[in-house]
């Protein structure tokens, strides 16, 4: 197979849209038919591109950083790998408009459904757990198990299942004439996600060249009426698994393609004008400042635990020290999860918790009918700060 000098464009064909004015059984027509171009994505299964010396450099660079990132805190702290697969979920969300602070969050990852954002969040969770899970073996039906995830609070009906319809990004809502970007044709969905998963499957493509350009194919087919940023990038996550490039830890990428939202749709947008440069040099550069911001929200969360051992006064093989561990990955906690996760008798919970709110490592508070909850404000300041960070430029 040799290598590529360009990437195809994609192409286009032209399908009527059928306007309706009125509603109900019958209803009138003033010109029945409209013309509208939908995409047409090439087949990727079988192209080889080799990127520009300096992407590609950029590309392997970014690959070393995460397989150094991964070594460094996949054995040390192994609940940090909840903790930045919990920050991947919350910046993919955010890329959306989907915007939660962590308390929310942590009240919605224990059943509160009152703010629905953060139950959106929690279920984006869920779709990177269903990614990460299915990463051994990349099949469309794990890109289904992703979606139902990630969409089964926020539209049930059509989650887990190809889109029937037309999708469009622009102008109306109500149809796709003049629409900025309308995706394929439904009846080509499953052809294209098995040839996207054909070209995901190869193993004779640099690993984050090929996971941009996958993530990038995905976006362009958007097979689903709605989650597809989401869903795409969890793709991202579950290739970067696949190919052994992390083992243990989550690598928030999409914490660094929020520094530039608009970048990142002008990429998407260049590479169905044939261009994946862009896309797989955003993908690096995320990538580097997603690990610098990693690795802050790491040295915020261990200096924390650090203060915590010195003043929590308890025997070393107390319960109070092993729900100081859990608070570091889930800083919002209840008597039911206490039990599920610990296994420990409600009078050993109230015993202990009396310590840790002594020692100021929590906050006991009431919620309307679900009981007492405890907090740990200092995980979750930390994890609004990196959210915060998530949006501004730190690296040169």
């Amino acid at each position: 197979m040799t290598a590529e000098a360009t990437w195809p464009k994609l192409t286009w064909e032209t399908l009527q849209w059928e306007t309706r004015i009125g509603s109900g059984p019958r209803y009138m027509t003033d010109t029945p038919y409209l013309p509208y171009k939908a995409a047409v994505p090439p087949s990727i299964a079988d192209i080889y591109y080799a990127p520009p010396s300096e992407v590609a450099t950029a590309a392997e660079d970014a690959a070393l950083a995460i397989r150094d990132f991964d070594n460094e805190f996949g054995d040390d702290i192994a609940p940090f790998s909840a903790i930045l697969l919990r920050t991947e979920s919350v910046s993919s969300s955010q890329i959306e408009n989907v915007t939660a602070n962590a308390r929310s969050i942590g009240m919605a990852e224990l059943g509160d459904d009152s703010k629905r954002n953060a139950t959106l969040v929690v279920d984006n969770v869920a779709a990177m757990n269903a990614a990460l899970a299915a990463a051994d073996s990349l099949e469309p039906a794990a890109i289904l198990e992703m979606h139902s995830a990630l969409m089964r609070h926020a539209d049930p009906q059509a989650a887990g299942k190809w889109r029937t319809e037309p999708v469009w990004i622009g102008t109306s809502s109500a149809s796709p004439i003049g629409a900025d970007f309308v995706a394929p044709n439904a009846s080509h969905v499953p052809d294209l996600i098995d040839d996207l998963m054909r070209y995901a499957a190869r193993n004779d493509v640099q690993i984050l060249t090929q996971a941009a350009i996958a993530h990038a194919q995905f976006e362009t087919i958007h097979p689903f009426t709605d989650g597809n940023g989401r869903t795409g990038r969890a793709l991202l996550q579950a290739l970067l698994r696949n190919k052994g490039l992390t083992r243990a830890v989550t690598v928030p990428v999409s914490a660094g393609l929020l520094v530039d939202v608009r970048g990142y749709h002008d990429a998407l947008t260049a590479y169905r004008d044939g261009n994946p440069d862009r896309i797989i040099m955003l993908t690096a550069e995320a990538t580097f400042r997603a690990i610098d911001n990693g690795r802050q929200l790491a040295s915020d969360i261990g200096a924390a635990r650090d203060r915590w051992a010195d003043t929590i006064k308890a025997r070393r093989d107390a319960a109070a020290w092993k729900i100081a561990d859990l608070l570091t990955r889930q800083p919002v906690i209840n008597s039911k999860l206490l039990e599920q996760r610990l296994g420990l008798a409600p009078a050993t919970i109230w015993r202990q918790m009396q310590v840790l709110e002594e020692a100021g490592v929590v906050k006991g508070f009431d919620k309307f009918k679900r009981g007492r909850h405890w907090r740990a404000d200092e995980i979750l300041v930390a994890l609004d700060a990196f959210a915060e960070r998530s949006g501004r430029r730190s690296r040169s």
